[in-house]
């Protein structure tokens, strides 16, 4: 789909070209040795498919920081997740639920459901991404005052079940958490420095100083989510596979990253990449538009990047978009901020699909504060500061309480007062 770009995408351009010596020549060349290693890469990811290592040594360690998704299993005991999901089905069958489609409402704007209340609060849960949080660092000579990875917070988000059958079109390949503030934020934009400088291959995607201080939402969109999580995530309340509308993803952060990012300064030569899109003759240089491919304008803000075969060509994801392997109820999926990410548009299955989203956030100055804005609205049932001003779950039946949360982490982890004995 085309998009419309304003004037001043441009002058984000010219300004990071000017931020950075030689841009032009060092970005034309890492962009040629981007397109090299696309090519070889694309190509193995297809024959690949998912890794399921059971140990959690170095390599591991380092296959998931590469790849930047993780299944982790048996997180919630199997019986109790899935009585969380009888638990939802009463609770939208009782109450007059917001959600889509209208017609047969799948995916809910809810967001203190008792399930999701103690989801959110369980330690394990919280243990489980208190994990992820630490895969970050920071650089041994920046001051970070008010940071703690091992302290989890807690992001109220909302929750699907999927029915078998139809097509789901609503999650094509994309990423979240900032679309055009990646570039126009000098705080985000550092984020991948390395990249702009034209050294993709030193790209950290893991470097927490420049992302914990960026700003995801200037343009003020409902919906855009303002706080910094390290890992998206959710956690399945049904067994999933693939083919059952699960999640799929491009399975290199840091191919991904660099090709996202260097992607608004080429474009194809006027004539020649019909020919062939994916040789890197057929592309040249260039900082004289506004456009940002994959950046789509909506609610007075931006959405995106959403790469895509025509934009994007060389992430070929036509084949190269990975479906996470079969999950159990209890199970977590958890990718990284940065990675292209996609819904399956098939449920072959024969059951619902149910997972409630819960990424992994850890203890900054800004999440801090965000937390104590989400508890006000916890305590008065309407939706959290990043989403649309709607009435609320406070008269519903069934909608969590403080007592829900029982254990002091997860107690921290919304912004209530831990009470010292």
């Amino acid at each position: 789909m085309a998009a419309s770009y304003p004037p001043h995408f441009v002058d984000i351009k010219r300004e990071i070209a000017a931020s950075y010596p030689g841009f032009e020549q060092h970005t034309t060349q890492a962009w040629r040795r981007l397109l090299s290693q696309l090519a070889k890469s694309t190509e193995e990811f297809g024959r690949e498919g998912t890794n399921d290592l059971a140990s959690c040594d170095q390599g591991f360690i380092d296959l998931v920081k590469r790849r930047g998704c993780v299944v982790i299993r048996d997180v919630v005991d199997d019986a109790e997740a899935a009585a969380w999901q009888r638990d939802l089905k009463e609770y939208v069958k009782t109450n007059p639920v917001p959600g889509f489609p209208e017609e047969d409402k799948q995916f809910f704007q809810l967001y203190w459901t008792g399930p999701q209340v103690k989801a959110r609060a369980h330690p394990n849960v919280l243990n489980t991404t208190t994990w992820l949080n630490n895969l970050y660092h920071v650089k041994t000579e920046e001051k970070v005052d008010g940071v703690d990875l091992s302290t989890p917070l807690a992001y109220a988000d909302r929750f699907r079940i999927r029915h078998p059958g139809g097509l789901w079109n609503n999650h094509p390949p994309h990423v979240d958490g900032g679309a055009i503030e990646r570039w126009q934020d000098k705080n985000f934009r550092q984020c991948y420095a390395d990249i702009l400088r034209g050294d993709w291959e030193s790209h950290d995607p893991y470097e927490l100083y420049s992302r914990m201080n960026a700003r995801t939402s200037l343009y003020g969109r409902a919906g855009q989510c303002t706080v910094f999580r390290t890992f998206q995530g959710w956690l399945a309340l049904s067994e999933t596979a693939p083919s059952e509308g699960t999640l799929k993803v491009f399975p290199d952060i840091v191919l991904s990253n660099s090709y996202t990012i260097l992607r608004p300064f080429f474009r194809p030569k006027a004539g020649e990449v019909s020919d062939d899109p994916f040789d890197p003759e057929n592309w040249e240089f260039d900082i004289s538009s506004p456009d940002f491919p994959g950046i789509y304008p909506r609610d007075g803000g931006f959405v995106g990047p959403r790469p895509n075969p025509i934009s994007h060509p060389h992430m070929r994801l036509d084949k190269t978009m990975v479906s996470v392997p079969k999950v159990f109820p209890g199970d977590m999926v958890f990718w990284h901020c940065d990675v292209v990410h996609a819904v399956e548009e098939e449920h072959t299955g024969k059951e619902d699909s149910a997972v409630m989203y819960i990424p992994a956030v850890p203890c900054t100055p800004h999440n801090s504060a965000y937390v104590e804005r989400q508890k006000e609205s916890f305590f008065t049932g309407v939706p959290p500061p990043d989403y649309p001003r709607e009435k609320g779950e406070a008269t519903f039946k069934g909608v969590g309480r403080v007592e829900d949360i029982v254990s002091a982490i997860g107690r921290r982890a919304m912004g209530l007062a831990i009470e010292v004995a």
